[in-house]
């Protein structure tokens, strides 16, 4: 086709609702138009990349030994209902009823939709494994939907699912879906890393992002420049900083603080770096038996150092917090540690709070923290 008789339109200034150089570029190009929040149209030449980027998955996926299917964007919200997610998901599950009054959703993923494939055409382990995947249309109701077709509402996605008869066979799809994963983004010429990463609502004991290195995004990563280690925040671990724990330089003492119920109040007065407290942090545990235990919420003590914030993907890993938790309430605080939040510490507890401290704590050997009165 002549270029005469193609469309493509492009724009001489920036949008002014465009935060980054891709969402700008894409506009100004002519790849895109945005229809409403989160929401665009793929103009003539967008849909040629988004062609071309597909041919690219479907030659990798297809090497590979998976199979492409196709499932529908509206989906019963039965199946939802069935796994829990239907209540899980929260408001970025798009929810709609038909005429009939039935419930249904806009697919953001589609783990429901294949687990029903599967257990109507698999009948026998004879037929594992089977690696079922589609590129199709997604929907998620993002709060706030950003940096152009980033952080969209629609989206398209390439999702697959293997089905295999043991952990070994499992681990094995997991292994070729890794190796096709860096075949594509190679040769997109994409500069990435993968990323191990939490494993979210749906488990499992691997899990790992393909990330573009860029300076634009909403994820920070760690990796090292000399081996190919790299990792979400969420999961990232700190080395440790000493061979061992140091012998304290003073014995333990008791400092009056009335009115200093923060780390940064107690330092100054004590002329410390923030780093030489310890912050004190309750969680509770709801009992699965209520009617069985008397004393309610189980209550968790976690120590980090005063400078540090709180993880709640890596306290959720914690054994005893795994199955979910909350910050313990102040009656519950009161009753356990007799005392008011604020003056929290590891001494002179009762023997059912357990007590969790962070590594960079378990080290420190002269530090400042909550005595309980």
């Amino acid at each position: 086709m002549r270029a005469t008789a193609y469309h493509f339109q492009t724009l001489k200034e920036d949008p002014s609702d465009a935060e980054v150089a891709s969402h700008r570029l894409m506009l100004r190009a002519g790849l895109i138009r945005r229809l409403g929040a989160g929401i665009y149209n793929h103009m003539p030449l967008g849909l040629r990349v988004i062609r071309k980027v597909e041919a690219i998955i479907r030659e990798e996926m297809n090497a590979a030994g998976a199979i492409e299917l196709s499932m529908p964007v509206v989906q019963p919200a039965e199946l939802w209902q069935e796994t829990g997610r239907w209540e899980k998901m929260g408001a970025e599950l798009l929810r709609f009823q038909d005429r009939h009054g039935r419930d249904f959703v806009v697919q953001p993923t589609s783990e429901e939709v294949i687990t029903d494939i599967a257990r109507q055409e698999l009948k026998s382990w004879k037929q594992l494994p089977k690696n079922f995947y589609q590129i199709q249309t997604k929907f998620r109701d993002e709060r706030r939907p950003r940096f152009g077709v980033m952080r969209g509402r629609e989206f398209i996605m390439k999702d697959a699912y293997s089905f295999d008869k043991d952990v070994v066979s499992a681990e094995r799809s997991y292994d070729r879906m890794f190796a096709c994963y860096c075949k594509i983004f190679d040769r997109l010429g994409l500069g990435y890393r993968a990323v191990a990463a939490d494993t979210g609502a749906i488990g499992g004991s691997r899990s790992h992002e393909f990330q573009v290195i860029a300076e634009t995004g909403e994820d920070a990563l760690v990796y090292s420049t000399d081996s190919d280690f790299a990792a979400n925040l969420e999961l990232a671990e700190a080395l440790s900083l000493l061979p061992r724990r140091a012998e304290p330089s003073q014995a333990m003492q008791q400092v009056a603080t009335p009115g200093l119920a923060r780390c940064e109040q107690v330092a100054n007065l004590l002329g410390l770096g923030l780093d030489q407290t310890v912050k004190s942090i309750v969680l509770a545990v709801e009992p699965e038996e209520p009617e069985g235990i008397a004393k309610g919420a189980r209550l968790f003590l976690l120590l980090i150092r005063g400078d540090h914030e709180l993880n709640e993907v890596k306290v959720g890993k914690l054994d005893g917090l795994t199955n979910g938790f909350r910050f313990a309430s102040v009656e519950e605080i009161v009753q356990g540690f007799g005392c008011e939040p604020g003056y929290l510490g590891p001494v002179g507890l009762a023997s059912e709070i357990e007590v969790i401290a962070d590594r960079t704590v378990a080290q420190m050997a002269n530090f400042v923290v909550g005595a309980n009165t």
